[in-house]
């Protein structure tokens, strides 16, 4: 393992700050180079870290000598071109989500990754979560483990308003249909959830609300996919009187496993009281630290547990025929 792996990062609003300070106390990643293409994000993020250095745009931070990484934090439309940018420069690449929509250029992005070999991973923060690890378990443990027989997956989702507080300075482009909404930025973490324990789940019906003002994004879905021979059930809506609620659980013949409130993971045998697999800041803290060591292990070529671009493209699919609706 390096000593040290030097990181560009493009896109300077909540997830790119979120990700410095989590790389500010790492021990071998280290952000060194940033650009925006907001000048006022560049001056506030140099003035609460000033050993960072700004690129004078995209191009030549991804051709910075010496880079190890680029982590793209930038909304969905250039994550394509940003990646293959970087492919050229022979960087690893840690990409936001939704990976795209544009599925043209990421099944070609994609296909180039496979023919040539570049590194490339997609931050779903759940990838490396103990509740993803407890979910596999409990799957694999089927039908004499915890859940006996499986039977069913639930996800529900509920926000007091979207885009949430915390997102205020993220852009309109959150808000709007073509890019943004909930379904995209937060059922796509429990879609890849499905899909990475039970596999590609298909869409049975959805019916997705939007509001008459024509580019404004979603405001309540519901829908229901099959995926490993399950039902899954999805209810999701804005106008809840917290900021983010999420619930996931696979429930069996003999008792249940849910995810809950993010890294929170609790499981009951039928009958029983609900048992907690840790703290959830606990939990929390545990999957963010690991996703860091499997993106060390991403850039040196190493096996790690991060999902690739053709696993993200496939969860966008799934997500992308939600919102069509059927």
């Amino acid at each position: 393992m390096a000593d040290r792996l030097d990181v560009g990062i493009i896109g300077l609003g909540v997830m790119g700050q979120r990700m410095l300070a989590r790389l500010a106390s790492h021990g071998t990643l280290r952000a060194t180079q940033v650009w925006d293409a907001d000048p006022q994000a560049v001056a506030r993020t140099l003035a609460a870290y000033p050993q960072l250095v700004a690129a004078a745009d995209a191009q030549a931070l991804i051709a910075t000598p010496g880079l190890a990484s680029l982590y793209i934090a930038t909304p969905p439309g250039p994550h394509m071109a940003l990646s293959n940018r970087a492919f050229d420069s022979g960087l690893a690449v840690f990409c936001e989500k939704p990976l795209t929509v544009d599925f043209a250029s990421a099944r070609q992005t994609i296909a180039r990754i496979d023919r040539e070999g570049h590194r490339a991973a997609v931050n779903f923060s759940l990838a490396s979560s103990p509740g993803l690890a407890a979910l596999q378990d409990a799957w694999a443990e089927r039908p004499h483990g915890l859940l006996g027989v499986p039977q069913a997956v639930g996800i529900e989702l509920a926000f007091a308003a979207w885009p949430r507080p915390w997102q205020s300075a993220a852009g309109a482009w959150l808000s709007e249909r073509h890019e943004g909404g909930f379904t995209r930025e937060v059922l796509s973490h429990f879609v890849f959830v499905l899909q990475r324990v039970l596999g590609r789940a298909a869409v049975q019906s959805s019916k997705p609300a939007y509001p008459s003002d024509g580019p404004g994004a979603e405001t309540a879905l519901a829908a229901l996919l099959h995926a490993g021979g399950l039902p899954v059930t999805v209810k999701a809506a804005i106008g809840g009187d917290q900021d983010d609620v999420n619930r996931m659980t696979l429930a069996g013949s003999g008792g249940e496993i849910e995810l809950r409130e993010w890294f929170g993971v609790g499981r009951r045998r039928h009958g029983q009281t609900w048992t907690s697999l840790g703290d959830p800041a606990a939990l929390r803290a545990s999957g963010q630290a690991e996703q860091l060591t499997q993106w060390v292990a991403m850039i040196e070529g190493r096996p790690h547990g991060l999902p690739g671009y053709a696993e993200a493209l496939a969860v966008q699919e799934t997500i992308e025929a939600l919102l069509a609706g059927a």
